[in-house]
């Protein structure tokens, strides 16, 4: 899915968000610290790219923003999945798993 110095394949950040949100409200730091735990560091989240994420998502109505208190009670931006974000992620998630089979199929056949 990344290369070898952890980037995303294009078109795959705005999926692990939606699956990240799925779990629960985060801020964007939690989202980027989460994708990179949970890939065991393969995957390096970009800010550059995270914001512009967010905004993408918010216009397709896909996750909204929330202002509450972080863990060191500050105040910040969090972000929660909404009904269509959940419709989108699991057909986003069914395409991959699609795409990728398809992919693992040619890689075995040549």
């Amino acid at each position: 899915m990344g290369d070898r110095n952890g980037s995303l394949v294009q078109g795959t950040l705005d999926m692990l968000i939606l699956k990240t949100l799925a779990l629960e409200p985060m801020h964007g730091y939690g989202i980027a610290q989460r994708i990179e735990q949970t890939s065991h560091d393969v995957f390096h989240v970009n800010p550059g790219s995270l914001f512009p994420a967010f905004r993408r998502l918010e216009r397709a109505g896909w996750i909204k923003p929330l202002w509450k208190a972080s863990e060191n009670n500050r105040r910040a931006k969090f972000y929660a999945l909404t009904d269509r974000g959940r419709r989108q992620l699991k057909a986003e998630t069914e395409e991959w798993s699609r795409q990728s089979a398809a992919i693992a199929r040619i890689l075995e056949a040549c």
